[in-house]
Order: C-alpha cells, then sequence, then structure tokens
C-alpha cells in the first residue's frame, strides 16, 4: 500500500554509488536548465521571474517521491503558464498583488482536480484530447507565446491577451515607440539562440545566453540605455504560507482549473509514457501520476508556485544525462534552493530580452507543419478539426478554444459511429472467407437468394436507423428472390434497448415477407445481449452461426451445425460452453 502511494519506496532500498552518478549529473543539468527557463516561463504566467524559481522548488521534490514514472522532470512549462495567464488575465484583476494571488489560489484548484480525478481512477479521461485537437491548440497557443513576447524583443508594452487580433493591433499601434537598441539586441539573441541549437543541442544554449545577458548589462551599462532587466529578486527559499481563498470567484476558477489540469496531465503522461519505453525496468501508473501531480500543485501552492506539468526538453536532458531514479529530481531541488538562498542577486542584471528571446526560440518549436500536411493528404475530416482548432484558440481564447476543439471532436465522433460503415459480403472463390463485393468484385461469388450484411460499429440509438435504411435499401436491390438475410456480427460488440427493439422489429417485418433473418459471428457480449433482451426468442437459436460459412451452408444446403458447432454459437453467460 505503502509503495502505491510512495513509488520511490520500490527503488530507494536497492539504491546504490552507480545509480547516484547518473542521478547527481543529471539532477545537476535539470537544476542549472530550470534558472532560465522557469524564470521565462514564470513570465509567460505573467508573475515576476522568481516565482519560476519556486515552482522549480518544492514540486519537484513532492513528484520525486510520488511519481512512477523516474525520468519525468517536473515543473513549470510554456504551455501551463499561457493556459493560467489568458485564464487569470481574463478576470481583470487590480494590482500585481492580487493577480499572484489569484494564480496560486489557481494552482490549489488544479492540483485538487488532478488528485481528484486521480481518486476516481479518472486517467484515461486526457483521452478525449485527441492528437488534431492538441496540435491546433499548441500550435496557435504558441503564436500566441510568441507574439506576447514581443514586448521584450521590441521594448513596448503589450496588453496581455490571449486573442491575435488584439496583440497584433497593439503591436502595431506601438510601433512608433519601439525602442530601437533593444530591438537590435533581441534580433542577435533570437539569432544567437537559433544557431547555438544548429551547432549542438547538447550546449546549455539558455543558460549561455542568461550569463552573457548580465554580462552585457553589467560591463556596458545598457541598463541605463533603456534595456529593461529583471531587477530586485527576493534572496531565500519560499516561505510556507496557505493561498488566499478565492472560494467566492470559484465558478471563474474551476473551468480554467479543469483545462490546466487534463492538459497538464496529458503532457506529462505523453512525455512519462515515452521515456518508459526506454525503461521496462518500472511500470507507469496513470492514476498515480495525476495524483502525484496533483499533489505536486498542492503542496507547492503552499510556498508560492505556480502550476507545474512535467516538461518534455527536460525529461529529455534528465534521461540523455543518465538518471536511473527520481533521485534527480532531488539533486535538481538542491541546486535550485542554493539559487535561492545565494545566487539570486546576479539576476538583477538580466535583461528581460534574454527571457524573452528563449521563450520565443523554444515555443515555436511547439509548431508542428508535418502532421497537419499527413492530415491534408490522408484524413480531411481531421484535418478541418486541427484547423478549426488553431482558429478558435487564436480568435477566441485559449481555454475558450481547447474546449470547442474537444466539442467539436466529440461531435466528429458520433457523427461517425452514427454513419459507421456497412459492406455486403460475398465468397471469395475456392475458399470458405467472405469479403465486401466493392473491394473483390472479381474474386467473389454472391447468392441471388442470399444477403450477407456486415455492420462496422456497435449498435445504438443513434445509428440503429441509418443500419435499418441501409439493410432495407439492399433487400430492396435483391428482389423478390431473396430468401436469406445474413447479419455479420463481428463487428457489433453492444447493442442498446432501442436498437434490440428495432432488431426485433426487422426480425418480424422480414419473416412477414419471407425472408429468414440470421445472425453470424457474434461475440460473447453480443450474444449476452441478444439473451438478455429476449431477441433470441424472436431469432431463434437456430438462426445463430460462429461464422458466416456455417450460416451460408445452413441456408444453401440445410446443412446441419455439429454439437461443438452449436456449442459455441450459443454460449452465453446464461448458457455456458
Amino acid at each position: 500500500m505503502l509503495k502505491r502511494i510512495f513509488p520511490f519506496l520500490t527503488w530507494i532500498r536497492t539504491y546504490n554509488r552507480s545509480l547516484l552518478y547518473g542521478d547527481l549529473i543529471a539532477g545537476i543539468t535539470v537544476g542549472i536548465m530550470l534558472v532560465p527557463q522557469g524564470m521565462a516561463y514564470a513570465m509567460i504566467a505573467g508573475v515576476p521571474p522568481i516565482y519560476g524559481l519556486y515552482a522549480a522548488l518544492v514540486p519537484q521534490f513532492v513528484y520525486a517521491i510520488t511519481g512512477t514514472s523516474r525520468q519525468l522532470a517536473v515543473g513549470p512549462v510554456a504551455m501551463d503558464s499561457l493556459l493560467v495567464a489568458a485564464g487569470i488575465g481574463a478576470m481583470q484583476l487590480s494590482g500585481e498583488g492580487a493577480y499572484i494571488s489569484a494564480v496560486i489560489f489557481l494552482t490549489l484548484l488544479i492540483g485538487l482536480v488532478q488528485l481528484l480525478f486521480g481518486f476516481l481512477k479518472m486517467g484515461a479521461f486526457v483521452n478525449f484530447l485527441s492528437k488534431p485537437v492538441i496540435n491546433g491548440f499548441t500550435s496557435a497557443a504558441a503564436i500566441l507565446i510568441g507574439l506576447g513576447q514581443l514586448k521584450h524583443i521590441l521594448g513596448i508594452e503589450l496588453p496581455q491577451s490571449g486573442k491575435i487580433y488584439v496583440l497584433l493591433g497593439s503591436i502595431f499601434k506601438n510601433l512608433s515607440h519601439v525602442h530601437l537598441l533593444t530591438f537590435v539586441l533581441g534580433i542577435f539573441v533570437i539569432l544567437l539562440i537559433i544557431g547555438l541549437k544548429k551547432v549542438s543541442k547538447k550546449l546549455p544554449t539558455p543558460l549561455f545566453i542568461v550569463v552573457l545577458g548580465i554580462l552585457g548589462v553589467v560591463l556596458f551599462g545598457l541598463e541605463g540605455k533603456g534595456i529593461h532587466v529583471v531587477g530586485e529578486i527576493p534572496q531565500g527559499l519560499p516561505k510556507f504560507e496557505l493561498p488566499v481563498g478565492h472560494w467566492d470567484s470559484i465558478g471563474k476558477f474551476l473551468p480554467i482549473a479543469l483545462t490546466v489540469a487534463l492538459f497538464g496531465f496529458m503532457e506529462s503522461i505523453s512525455i512519462a509514457k515515452t521515456l518508459e519505453e526506454k525503461h521496462p525496468e518500472y511500470e507507469l501508473d496513470a492514476n498515480q501520476e495525476l495524483r502525484a501531480l496533483g499533489l505536486s500543485n498542492i503542496l507547492g501552492s503552499f510556498f508560492q508556485s505556480f502550476s507545474v506539468s512535467g516538461g518534455f526538453s527536460r525529461s529529455a536532458v534528465n534521461d540523455e544525462s543518465g538518471a536511473k531514479t527520481s533521485m534527480s529530481l532531488v539533486f535538481s531541488t538542491l541546486v535550485i534552493a542554493a539559487i535561492l538562498l545565494f545566487l539570486t542577486p546576479l539576476f538583477h542584471n538580466l535583461p528581460t530580452l534574454a527571457l524573452g528571446g528563449i521563450i520565443i526560440v523554444s515555443v515555436f518549436g511547439l509548431i508542428d507543419i508535418k502532421y497537419p500536411l499527413f492530415l491534408w493528404k490522408n484524413r480531411k475530416d481531421e484535418f478541418l478539426l486541427l484547423i478549426a482548432t488553431f482558429v478558435m484558440t487564436l480568435s477566441i481564447g485559449l481555454i475558450e478554444g481547447i474546449i470547442l476543439g474537444v466539442l467539436i471532436s466529440l461531435l466528429l465522433l458520433v457523427y461517425r459511429i452514427s454513419k459507421p460503415h456497412v459492406a455486403i459480403l460475398g465468397r471469395i472463390k475456392g475458399t470458405d472467407y467472405f469479403k465486401n463485393i466493392t473491394r473483390f468484385s472479381e474474386d467473389v461469388e454472391v447468392y441471388e437468394d442470399t444477403l450477407i450484411l456486415r455492420f462496422d460499429a456497435q449498435l445504438y440509438f443513434g445509428n440503429k436507423d441509418y443500419f435499418k435504411k441501409q439493410l432495407y435499401q439492399e433487400v430492396h436491390k435483391k428482389g423478390p428472390k431473396l430468401k436469406f438475410v445474413i447479419l455479420n456480427a463481428e463487428a457489433i460488440n453492444y447493442i442498446d434497448s432501442s436498437a434490440t427493439v428495432l432488431l426485433e422489429r426487422i426480425i418480424l417485418e422480414l419473416r412477414e415477407k419471407n425472408i429468414q433473418f440470421l445472425i453470424a459471428g457474434a461475440i460473447g457480449p453480443t450474444r449476452d445481449i441478444l439473451y438478455s433482451s429476449g431477441i433470441i426468442n424472436i431469432l431463434g437459436e437456430e438462426n445463430l452461426f460462429v461464422q458466416t460459412i456455417d450460416a451460408v451452408e445452413c441456408c444453401t444446403n440445410h446443412q446441419e451445425r455439429s454439437t461443438i458447432q452449436k456449442k459455441v454459437s450459443l454460449q452465453s453467460q446464461k448458457k455456458s460452453l
């Protein structure tokens, strides 16, 4: 029981020096990475840079002892930060203190949602975020983040907004106020980051940019020339402090919390699954991951942290640097703690354009062009879903965009299963195979007096009328020679009460026309429904077959089934094999 709650107990007892070296190197590396990343993502979230370091402290340690992934690096990430900024920014709070208070309260709510979902074992709920929705949202969010950070590159003021037309309008409106030196240095920083990444992806480029930026400000007196710097950063560890309650506005906070909680978990679990494939020595538990992220956010909010989840780049570096257990996160936490205790004065002269450049380059790497092109060539419906999510996210807002994207994807799913694929089967000559006559038109033989129809979906209230329409169309095409209708039920895994009533009516209506109705290939759960609903009493056990060939032989040659064929075809929870 304790190992399930605290997965670190599974590896801590056998922890040895050989594991220590890899974890130590990985932890120090990730800790150093977190400094510029954490400060940059804090700026995206709309809070002072120091809060990025706070978010890299307690949550890391909590996840280290409660998470099941041994390489996932938890901390501040760009998407969570942008969702937080979009949600809280829309509340139009007055003053920085009120804004920070709302962000930390939101973090508490996000953690509570994740913890609750984890205890309710709702880890699979994240599957409702389809890849086209995620891709469209991520690409739009990357553009919004990049545009929002242009204020640091141009040296102008921009409103905090999740709508592209607001950002573009403000940028064009303030072009006359662009600070030339800031613009030149900002472009230089962006080009330098891109160049260094091309030289080697293993270089600690963000850290190098931070150091270079600080040195530039100090050596050339850039602050006096109009270059904005981070300014005074509080020294020391964050104090324990319960988040200020905004329970009277819970209705405003909850939709944001649900969105960030699910999206953050989706990001984390997808990264964790990728890492798990490389490390068969442990097994990932999606529900425990939810609980671990929830606890990380809850306890983190007590120490002024904003929302955290698994970061892709840091997790990859953590793994490549040799992390074998989540002890690497403990070492990473110690690095952040040391920086907070002793080194924060060094960041006073860090130019905000350096952080802005780091953010812009990193988020534009999130834009995936190949996947939309693939969908355009192969799946037009999913391409339209991606584009719809992309456009709505850019124009309406981040949270609204992803929610509407999910709703459209669910509607698309409902549409697909309301009009599923229906195939008319024929026998491949010289075999017992029955295949779609439109795919094998030259190789199949079709019986004049027999219609064999396969329905490739569950049969429920949403598609029962479509099923009837398709069936009766084919019955009409066959004409008066038709004597047998065989329903190939191999793909039908469920029949609801509405569909059972319809099926009974179809059997009786066909019987009145002297057409015998047979079912072949029904799987166990479907056979159970045939018995429990009473359909079997109208159909007759003699019309239920294991395979399509058995049903055809019965129709054409009046061939009796063997004892084993009868047992298998009639097996259900009421009549066991």
